[in-house]
Parts: C-alpha cells; sequence; structure tokens
C-alpha cells in the first residue's frame, strides 16, 4: 500500500464506530523493589515491596484502547465487570480513552474483574498472578449483555468478538444468543476468539497461525514458527468450511489473508531492538477492523494490523497502542522480512544452471544494467573482517560497567546474547547508529548509573580505538609486502570490477563505515580507479544514511524510473532493502570473509530476509552474474 493510499484509509477510519463485545481484563504491573522488604511481625516471612504499580487495559479492553488510539470515531465496550476496585479502574481507563462504558455490565456475585497482576523486578517479569478464573456468567447479566449490544448495532459499522477467557462471558447460551445476532445483522462481525472460532457463522475471523492448525485438527510441537505451506493449507481448509475472510497471525512473519481473492501474505517486519509481544495481536485485530469498517479489503486490512502490531511491540512492560501517526511513520520505514522459511532452510534453495548462485525471486529482467552500487565491507573488502568480534565484547563491556569482570555467567550471558542479536540485525548500518542501540542497551540493562552513561559518539570513539587498532595492522603489511591487495578483498573481486569499468557500467560505492575511513581503504585496496568521487559513507548524522543518499544520487541521474538499471551489491540489510523499495534489483553477498570464499549462512539468511533477489558466496561467479545481467565482458 502507498503512503497516500495509508493516509486516505487512517483519515475514512476516523468516521467509522466500532462495538467491542468481549473479555475485557486489565493488566496490572507491579513493580518490585528488594530495598522496601521487611520481616513480617505476623508471619516471619519477607515481605515483597512494591515501589509502583501501573494498570492498563488488557483483553477485549485492549483492543477497544487500540481502536481508540487509531482515532475511529466511537468505540462501544460490551462486556462485564465485577463489584471490586479493579472493575471500577477498568471502567475509569476506558472512559478516560472515551470510550463508551453504557455496555458495560456490573455483576455483583459470582464475577470478579479479570486481572492479569504481573509482578516486575528488575528488567525481569515475575511469576503472574491472575484473577477471574472462577467466574460464572448469570444467564440474566448475559441476556442484557446481548440486548445492549443488539440495541446500538444500528449505529456500529462493525463489531469485534473477543473470547480469550476459558470461564469468560463466551458460556453455551451467550454464544448461541451471540450466533443469532451474528446472523441476523447486515453489520459486519469480526471474530478473534482462542476455544469458540467455529460458533459464529457469519462472521470474519482473525486468529494465530498454531490456533487455525488445532482448528484443523492439527498440532504444531515444535517450538519453531510454523511453516508457511501448514498455515495456507488450514488456511484454505478454514475458509471452505466457513466461507468467509480469515486473518491469520504469524507473530514477525507477519499475515496471511485467505478471502475469495484467494490466498495472500503480509510480510512481517523486521525490528530492530527489544520488542515485547504482549498485547501484538490485539493491535493487528484493531488496525483489520478499522481498515474493514472504512470499507478497505481484506488485503489492505491486514497491512494496517500489521503497522500497527509492529508499532505496539516496541512499547515495553505495557500493553502497547499505536496511534494513526506512528502507524505512518512504520510504514514509511517498513524493514520487511522476505522468506524466512528459505533463510532458514538452504536444502530448499534453487540455483542457476549448476553454479553457487542461488536464486530466491527470478533472474532480472533484460534491463540495460547502467548503475551498480556496492557496499563495502565484507562485500569488496576484508580489511574490517571480524569487526564484529571488536564490536561485540566492547558493547558487553559498556553495558555490564564496573561488573564487568565479576559478572555471574548468566547476567553475562543474556547481555552478551543480547548484543550478538543486535549486532547482526544492524550489519550494515552506519556505527553511530549502532552505538545509538548501545546506548538503549545500557538503559536497558540499568548495570551502568545514569551520570556514567556516554553518548553514541562517546561509545563510537571506545569502539574506533579498537577497530583502527586491527586495520592498521593489516594495513601495515600491506605496506611492508607481507601481503598482497587481494589478500584483503574478496575472491574474483578484482576482476569483476574491472569487467563492469570496461563495459562502461556506473559504479558507486556506500558504507556505513566513516566516510573518511572508507576513502582511505579504497585508496589502499586501489579501488579509487572504479569509483572516483561515488564513495560515500557515514558523516556523523544519524539522520543521513549513506545508501540512502547514494540512491537520492541516481535518482537525480535517472530519475525513479531509471531504478531497472540499478544493481546492488551486499551483505547487510540496508543496501539490500533500499534497492527493493525503489524497484531495483539486488544480489546479497554471503561471504565467507576469513578464507574470502565460499558460503556464510548466516549471511545467506540476513540477505535473504532483507530481500535479496540472487545471492552469491564470492565474485568467483562474477562472469556467469555478469552474463545473468546481460553485461557484455
Amino acid at each position: 500500500m502507498k503512503q497516500t493510499e495509508l493516509e486516505a484509509l487512517l483519515t475514512d477510519a476516523r468516521r467509522v464506530r466500532i462495538g467491542v463485545i468481549g473479555d475485557f481484563c486489565l493488566d496490572a504491573y507491579w513493580h518490585l523493589d528488594p530495598a522496601l522488604s521487611e520481616i513480617s511481625i505476623e508471619t516471619g516471612l519477607a515481605t515483597r515491596g512494591v515501589r509502583a504499580q501501573r494498570y492498563s487495559l488488557g483483553g477485549a479492553g485492549n483492543v477497544a484502547n487500540n481502536l481508540a488510539a487509531i482515532k475511529v470515531a466511537s468505540v462501544s465496550a460490551f462486556g462485564v465487570i465485577g463489584n471490586d476496585p479493579f472493575g471500577r479502574e477498568m471502567a475509569r481507563l476506558l472512559s478516560a480513552a472515551g470510550i463508551d462504558i453504557n455496555g458495560l455490565l456490573r455483576q455483583d456475585s459470582g464475577w470478579s474483574t479479570p486481572v492479569y497482576i504481573k509482578p516486575v523486578e528488575g528488567e525481569t517479569e515475575q511469576g503472574r498472578i491472575d484473577m477471574g478464573g472462577a467466574n460464572a456468567l448469570d444467564k440474566i447479566t448475559g441476556d442484557a449483555l446481548l440486548a445492549a449490544l443488539k440495541n446500538s448495532l444500528g449505529r456500529l459499522d462493525l463489531v469485534i468478538v473477543n473470547q480469550q477467557l476459558p470461564r469468560g462471558i463466551h458460556t453455551p447460551d451467550f454464544r448461541i444468543g451471540l450466533a443469532s445476532l451474528v446472523k441476523g445483522s447486515k453489520v459486519p462481525f469480526l471474530v478473534d476468539s482462542r476455544s469458540f472460532s467455529d460458533a459464529y457463522d457469519g462472521a470474519l475471523r482473525k486468529l494465530n497461525d498454531r490456533e487455525a492448525l488445532r482448528l484443523c485438527g492439527l498440532s504444531w510441537s515444535s517450538s519453531a514458527p510454523v511453516h508457511r505451506e501448514v498455515v495456507e493449507r488450514a488456511a484454505e481448509t478454514l475458509f471452505s468450511r466457513w466461507g468467509t475472510p480469515l486473518f491469520v497471525t504469524r507473530g514477525p512473519r507477519g499475515i496471511l489473508v485467505r478471502d475469495s481473492a484467494g490466498t495472500a501474505e503480509v510480510p512481517g517486519l523486521q525490528i530492530i531492538g527489544r520488542i515485547d509481544t504482549v498485547g501484538a495481536g490485539d493491535s493487528a485485530l484493531a488496525g483489520i477492523a478499522a481498515a474493514l469498517a472504512a470499507g478497505r479489503d481484506s488485503r489492505q486490512a491486514a497491512e494496517v494490523g500489521n503497522f500497527a502490531a509492529g508499532v505496539s511491540v516496541r512499547k515495553l512492560f505495557i500493553t502497547g497502542t499505536a496511534s494513526p501517526e506512528e502507524i505512518l511513520a512504520c510504514a514509511a520505514d517498513a524493514a520487511y522480512v522476505h522468506e524466512p522459511e528459505l533463510a532458514e532452510d538452504s536444502r530448499s534453495a534453487r540455483y542457476h544452471d549448476g553454479t553457487d548462485i542461488e536464486v530466491v525471486t527470478a533472474l532480472p529482467h533484460r534491463h540495460k544494467i547502467t548503475h551498480v552500487i556496492f557496499d563495502y565491507d565484507g562485500t569488496i573488502s576484508t580489511l574490517r573482517e571480524g569487526w564484529e568480534k571488536i564490536m561485540g565484547p566492547v558493547m558487553i563491556r559498556c553495558i555490564l560497567g564496573e561488573r564487568w569482570k565479576e559478572a555471574e555467567a548468566s547476567l553475562y550471558q543474556r547481555v552478551r546474547d543480547r548484543v550478538h542479536s543486535y549486532i547482526d540485525a544492524t550489519t550494515g548500518v552506519q556505527t553511530l547508529f549502532q552505538m545509538q542501540g548501545l546506548v538503549e542497551m545500557v538503559k536497558e540493562f540499568g548495570l551502568v548509573p545514569p551520570e556514567k552513561i556516554k553518548d553514541p559518539h562517546g561509545y563510537k570513539a571506545e569502539y574506533d580505538v579498537e577497530l583502527r587498532a586491527m586495520v592498521g595492522a593489516r594495513v601495515a603489511r600491506l605496506t611492508n609486502g607481507s601481503l598482497t591487495k587481494e589478500d584483503f578483498m574478496l575472491k574474483g573481486v578484482p576482476e569483476f570490477l574491472e569487467a563492469l569499468n570496461r563495459a562502461g557500467v556506473r559504479m558507486w560505492l556506500a558504507s556505513g563505515t566513516d566516510e573518511e575511513d572508507v576513502l582511505s581503504e579504497v585508496r589502499v585496496l586501489g579501488n579509487e580507479k572504479y569509483f572516483g568521487t561515488r564513495v560515500f559513507g557515514a558523516v556523523g548524522d544519524l539522520d543521513v544514511e549513506a545508501k540512502r543518499v547514494v540512491m537520492e544520487r541516481i535518482a537525480a541521474e535517472v530519475g525513479e524510473k531509471g531504478f531497472s538499471g540499478l544493481v546492488t551489491f551486499g551483505d547487510g540489510p540496508v543496501e539490500i532493502r533500499e534497492t527493493r523499495r525503489r524497484g531495483g534489483y539486488a544480489i546479497g553477498v554471503a561471504s565467507d570473509e576469513p578464507r574470502r570464499y565460499g558460503w556464510n549462512q548466516n549471511k545467506r539468511a540476513r540477505v535473504i530476509r532483507a530481500g535479496a533477489d540472487l545471492v552469491i558466496p564470492d565474485f568467483l561467479c562474477g562472469g556467469t552474474v555478469l552474463q545473468v545481467l546481460g553485461i557484455s565482458r
């Protein structure tokens, strides 16, 4: 969906009216502080002191809250609360969000407001305390709830049905009554039910992939994500059964849609940094519902739901929401996850004519190639090979601070895993951006006093000292003649660059490394004749991304339509993603840098997820790559 289309959709959504009927719950975050603990006189046991407490809407309440955040015209709540402080807090939060609570009924006996109490100690959520698990809905209350919804249908554009509690409002009698309303109403119903998706004929459904399998009598015992082919078969079965559109959420792998037009897939979003998936499904549901109520098709609705979830998962220790502004910002800079199954399993790889050239999407159309962009480190040069082994320890030391040497093994491993995951996700972006992420990780772990936390430039200076020492030692070996320039380039690179030069292809170089360092290393390896002044690196400004700058320069020369003649080679996600966005052709380079040839499977997975059209292990296959691109040698 184009940005202008998304803007129009969100504008139209401001005129829709949506009802939410379901299990209204409360999420309680109790932040524990061991310093507040004391020994109870009555029991002799240590107390658990709570320094702060926060409450947010969960279940159907979070769905309603997400709709309010999207700024639909009106949201009406239909549910049941208890005669208790949590029920009163629920009503207060809903009203504060501008949600109509006339349909929120109170049952005085046999019902406790459902609450998920989540004690948080440090950065870790402890075992949850749940309330409302023994609830029993009175038939009188259930009938009154259905009557309230029925009386409101004439002023609603869509109704969401939420069910997540095994002992919530969805009793057998209630399901029969609600199913009758669904069947007899012209207002569309969208059901998100953990246990009773089959109960509401005529409704649209939103469910996750494992729920879809269960409804088909299948299971997925592995903790690994469900394969796309399995999800597609389940969606086909359920569409045949229900005959109405369904949305199958797949977590970080996006949303699969099945409707009368067939099957469509909205890919997941590549999100850098820590995430909290609590409530992400509710955000997706709200986005889908708002788009459907605004008259959009299933595919567009899934896209909005995907962006809404992408916003909410970035909000930690809270059931997040997504505003129109946040959805638009997420869409404007969306980094999609492409072909996750293929990325994780090379056994299904397809190769071009028995070569090492892996075809991920399709071979390029025979447009005349006029421009080629190269990433530098790991694509051409190996002077910085092993930079991750320097950045990783630097980040770990910065996060642990004074506890670096004495930190217990479990803490050290947790920090190490967090750092390695972050470095892998940010490969190819400018170093200063990575250091900005380091600042956030230092704050996240809370092991360094606030006054001692450095800014991104300060942490980058620490990293640069060690990295430049490594690069300097390698350059010295070039200078003294113990190694040659070819020893610090991927195999086949010199011949490939020369062939492109002879063919008159205009070559550009873009790197996340500081521009001064890139220029120096290009000269050291003797490659300046190929790139001239078309070398771009980081300039110490987070708002200036070298790889986007290159794209803009090329656009100024050839126009946006000229990107059909653009090919990019890179081993990081940024250059691959930017090329795909512009309509160019992206070739991932997944080389074993220490050897300078052969496959690195981690890199292969990374460039495929970023959207590479082809993947090569090195440039020893450069001659065939030129043939595939239609470039004469």
